[in-house]
């Protein structure tokens, strides 16, 4: 029984701490509706001014009982969101680590949050295919379960570095996450047609336009809120939507 013991107790204790740890993980783990990264052009075109009013116009969207009511109206009344920026194909940081919102207090801090983000990136082109890229990265480094994952890009330009913005767009959606698009007009008029075709990807994807900075605000909050409230089963054609400012 002495040998017995000797040999065995170690491995019952190793297996019980095992299980008593991996317990633990999944009480840790938050079940959510939406995992959504906000993925924010910072490149050369967007001057400080821009970048200012894309910046507000987040902060604002997540201080709107619109979008709370959205947030709330969901199975498990919570959602998951973090906020990068990008430029060049290896050219992206986390500014806004993952949170949970699941009421008035964590969205209005998560609007604290993105009011008080820096500006990191200022140049070093266009590459929409790196920002997909990095959105997967953070996407894959979670504590959350489940829920839809989505890439949320928003920017004033077509891919101009790195490889081909369908080719990171395909292997995000190969990978069960949706892309919309909220492409901001001010320099490429048709931007939203790019977005459409090279962009966005998934069951349900959209695209919401920006005819300039200043209606962005407007934009992104209506975007928010169709992309929290939709339940993911919808597999019809995409839908692409204008809006000025109100």
């Amino acid at each position: 029984m002495a040998t017995w013991l000797r040999f065995c107790l170690p491995a019952i204790i190793g297996l019980s701490c095992a299980a008593w740890i991996g317990g633990m993980r999944a009480e840790a783990q938050t079940s959510v509706d939406v995992q959504l990264v906000l993925a924010v052009d910072a490149s050369g075109s967007v001057s400080n001014e821009r970048f200012i009013l894309q910046q507000r116009g987040y902060a604002s969207a997540f201080r709107s009982p619109r979008l709370l009511e959205a947030i709330l109206g969901g199975a498990n009344r919570a959602i998951a969101v973090t906020m990068t920026q990008w430029t060049g194909p290896l050219q992206q940081i986390q500014v806004v680590p993952w949170m949970v919102v699941s009421d008035q207090r964590s969205m209005h801090a998560f609007a604290d949050a993105v009011d008080g983000a820096q500006r990191h990136l200022f140049g070093g082109g266009t590459s929409i295919s790196g920002a997909i890229d990095h959105a997967m990265t953070l996407l894959s480094d979670t504590d959350f379960v489940g829920g839809r994952r989505v890439i949320d890009v928003s920017g004033d330009g077509a891919n101009n570095r790195g490889r081909p913005a369908e080719d990171a767009r395909d292997d995000a959606v190969n990978q069960g996450v949706n892309i919309n698009g909220l492409p901001i007009l001010s320099l490429e008029p048709n931007l939203d047609d790019y977005y459409r075709d090279n962009v966005i990807g998934g069951p349900g994807s959209f695209v919401v336009v920006a005819s300039s900075y200043e209606s962005f605000a407007d934009a992104v909050l209506k975007k928010l809120i169709l992309e929290i409230s939709a339940d993911g089963t919808w597999s019809g054609p995409f839908a692409v939507a204008s809006y000025e400012p109100e």
